[in-house]
């Protein structure tokens, strides 16, 4: 197996460099050429001022403005970074030893850089904060989901504990507060074949071989709306959200099921009504079984008033 080679940039506020492999041939008489026409949403003189700053290097060192270009060789440079809202609630670790770290991430903080997010993401976070750089999470939580999220701290050990979650060796338990429909009956298993489609924000339901599982239970109930335990037994983009919505009782706070409606990044009232509680394993490394709950609570459980503003405060939307 080839070892990837190291970069020779550190990393930059928690972020690694992108490195980009140049092609066996073509046409370009530099390097610089090459990145003009691979990178076409950065702008020529932005490279020229990156090539000038030497912010592009190659594995001897920096990129000359003129270097001429080199089939299968590597450069590597920090991509500019969006302007980003701050997400102003903070992640929560529940558990640190020396091979992985448990956190409550909270509700509009991604898991991992994407799109208009990249500092303000759970990843990013932890690793300046812990002062580990080669932290990565072993699965993911949507950006609106609050709960138990589990990052790997060594590079080696990424493998067993990423392949325990692909693996649905992992048993986890999620809450929400959604309307109670009287006629619903529960405790029930949904199976529903689920797609999701590149360029289009929402998952949905189609007809077809069932890909995904979950459990709904009602565990209390008042003024109309019920507290749900939520079992998932695959692991489906949005899954409990459209099976919610699919019995007619959308989590509160859902702006995508069952109607999408646009929110700004910076509108952060009314979270998802959506946390995950527990994860549940045996480690792969150590043997041990392992449990770790939430330590959050679904606002509009503990303060229905204050969830839908009329009360409506700064405070983190997880109390």
């Amino acid at each position: 197996m080839r070892r990837k080679l190291a970069s020779p940039l550190p990393q930059r506020n928690g972020l690694d460099p992108a490195r980009l492999r140049l092609p066996a041939e073509g046409p370009w008489a530099t390097i610089r050429d090459h990145l003009v026409e691979r990178l076409p949403m950065v702008a020529p003189a932005r490279i020229d001022e990156m090539l000038a700053g030497r912010e592009i290097v190659g594995a001897d060192g920096p990129v000359a403005p003129d270097a001429p270009f080199r089939p299968d060789s590597f450069v590597w440079f920090h991509r500019d970074l969006p302007d980003e809202v701050p997400v102003p609630f903070d992640v929560r670790v529940l558990h640190r030893d020396e091979n992985i770290v448990v956190v409550d991430k909270p509700h509009f903080l991604a898991t991992i850089p994407r799109g208009r997010h990249v500092l303000e993401t759970a990843l990013v976070r932890l690793r300046r904060e812990l002062d580990l750089p080669l932290l990565s999470p072993a699965h993911r939580l949507d950006r609106v989901t609050a709960g138990l999220v589990l990052f790997v701290a060594r590079r080696e050990l990424r493998g067993a504990y990423q392949t325990m979650f692909r693996d649905r060796r992992v048993y986890k338990e999620y809450e929400a507060v959604a309307p109670v429909e009287p006629a619903l009956d529960l405790p029930r298993t949904v199976r529903s074949r689920i797609v999701k489609e590149r360029g289009i924000i929402t998952a949905r339901e189609v007809d077809g071989p069932p890909n995904s599982e979950s459990r709904i239970e009602l565990m209390e109930r008042r003024d109309g709306l019920g507290r749900y335990r939520l079992l998932p037994r695959t692991g489906r983009t949005h899954q409990l959200r459209l099976h919610m919505s699919g019995l007619g009782v959308p989590i509160l706070g859902d702006d995508f099921y069952p109607t999408l409606v646009e929110t700004a990044l910076d509108d952060f009232r009314r979270p998802l009504q959506l946390l995950a509680t527990v994860l549940e394993f045996t480690d792969p490394v150590s043997g041990e079984p392992r449990r770790f709950e939430t330590r959050s609570r679904l606002l509009a459980w503990t303060s229905y008033a204050e969830w839908a503003g009329v009360e409506h405060s700064a405070a983190c939307p997880t109390a």
